[in-house]
């Protein structure tokens, strides 16, 4: 599973380095290439060259070896990396991580990466439990990164408690589940909208929403990372989407987002209905702009097309079809009462009156409702890791779908 896969490991100085050799001798083993950066103070625990034997690669430490006269790229190990690992993370290292301070090799890396980051803080349990380092670690966690959490147990200071580093084994069993997940729709085709609809009123003006199309964006990249092959029917949005596996269909009615969903449903596996789409539009558009004259403008309105409804009668066994509800208010009712109607495999509701969660945030917090019965309820964090988290359970959900069919 491991073969291949590109592993940095970023080192701080925390006691909890001299486990670190074990990990890089079970990931080599398992045909993984791995790199290794030291902060200077983690080479008070561990030796760089017990970490280059085991890596059979060079140690980083500084941009510029002084020894051989060489640059190390931050930029280049950045990119390289298809994860980074920061372990042990010491709660200063965390701080920094937190606020963008570079002011040692591992941090510059950091800032270049654009691959998953896990990271596995070790330090005594007051320090760990102090309200600034969980700050910072959620701080983390919203931008989507993942906790190795710290166990209980006893500590350097002689202290018992949480602060003590994932032990080895467990933290390779984690990046082999990490890089599970990351081939989970592996030959699936998956359908996603996102963003909002405008529907004109003249050819300056038009009916919209607040919609800038992250969390249904995010989705989409969520599944292709995952191995997906993944088409997206993108409303008007100023995110632009770059993923090899990814094919962008823009659109901007709420008939042009109809027409290019029910195209593409019958190829579909999977379908995140994600888009915040305008229920009504103007029965006649204007070909010119409306001056403005007198007091009031009366527009006469007509409801679009339902797309999700249609996809719902449309859709075939072994297909899987996901919707989103937007309330403000009675919201488990309504969603509850759209999961029936539109004929749904799952719900994902969303409410306005949670603060950090909509539109235009990068975070959420949802509840997902599945036509058997189940809740599922995700806290406050970053649509990256929301993204990740749906995709999980999408997956967990149709593998059981299919062992009982």
């Amino acid at each position: 599973m491991l073969k291949g896969k590109k592993i940095l490991i970023g080192i701080t100085g925390s006691i909890a380095a001299y486990k670190i050799p074990l990990l890089v001798r079970l990931l080599v083993k398992e045909q993984a290439e791995v790199k290794v950066i030291m902060s200077e103070s983690a080479k008070d625990f561990v030796t760089p060259l017990t970490l280059a034997t085991l890596s059979k690669n060079p140690v980083y430490s500084q941009a510029f070896d002084r020894t051989t006269g060489s640059w190390n790229s931050h930029v280049e190990l950045g990119l390289w990396a298809d994860l980074f690992l920061i372990a042990p993370v010491s709660a200063n290292t965390l701080a920094k991580l937190a606020n963008g301070i570079a002011d040692n090799f591992i941090l510059t890396v950091y800032l270049s990466t654009r691959c998953p980051v896990l990271f596995a803080p070790a330090m005594d349990f007051d320090m760990y439990k102090h309200e600034s380092t969980q700050t910072n670690i959620n701080c983390l966690l919203k931008r989507g990164h993942q906790l190795l959490a710290p166990a209980s147990g006893e500590l350097a200071s002689g202290l018992c408690g949480e602060g003590r580093m994932m032990e080895p084994d467990n933290i390779f069993n984690e990046i082999k589940h990490f890089f599970r997940r990351q081939n989970a729709f592996n030959g699936k085709s998956v359908l996603v909208t996102a963003g909002p609809t405008y529907e004109a009123i003249d050819p300056v003006r038009f009916i919209g929403n607040h919609s800038s199309g992250k969390m249904g964006i995010e989705i989409a990249q969520a599944f292709a990372d995952a191995g997906a092959s993944v088409k997206l029917v993108l409303g008007p949005s100023a995110i632009r989407v770059e993923h090899p596996s990814i094919e962008v269909f823009p659109v901007i009615s709420a008939q042009e987002m109809y027409d290019a969903c029910t195209a593409l449903f019958s190829g579909s596996d999977i379908t995140v209905m994600s888009a915040a789409v305008a229920d009504y539009k103007p029965v006649e558009i204007a070909d010119r702009k409306i001056k403005k004259s007198g007091e009031n403008l009366n527009l006469n309105l007509v409801k679009n097309p339902d797309i999700l409804k249609k996809l719902g009668e449309q859709k075939q066994a072994g297909q899987y079809l996901v919707g989103f509800a937007l309330e403000t208010d009675n919201e488990l009712k309504h969603a509850k009462q759209k999961l029936d109607t539109k004929q749904l495999d799952m719900i994902v509701l969303n409410s306005l009156a949670d603060p950090g969660a909509g539109f235009g945030t990068n975070t959420n917090k949802v509840t997902c409702l599945t036509k058997e019965g189940q809740q599922f309820d995700f806290e406050l964090q970053s649509k990256k890791e929301l993204a990740r988290k749906l995709i999980q359970l999408i997956h967990e959900l149709t593998g059981k779908n299919q062992a009982n069919a």
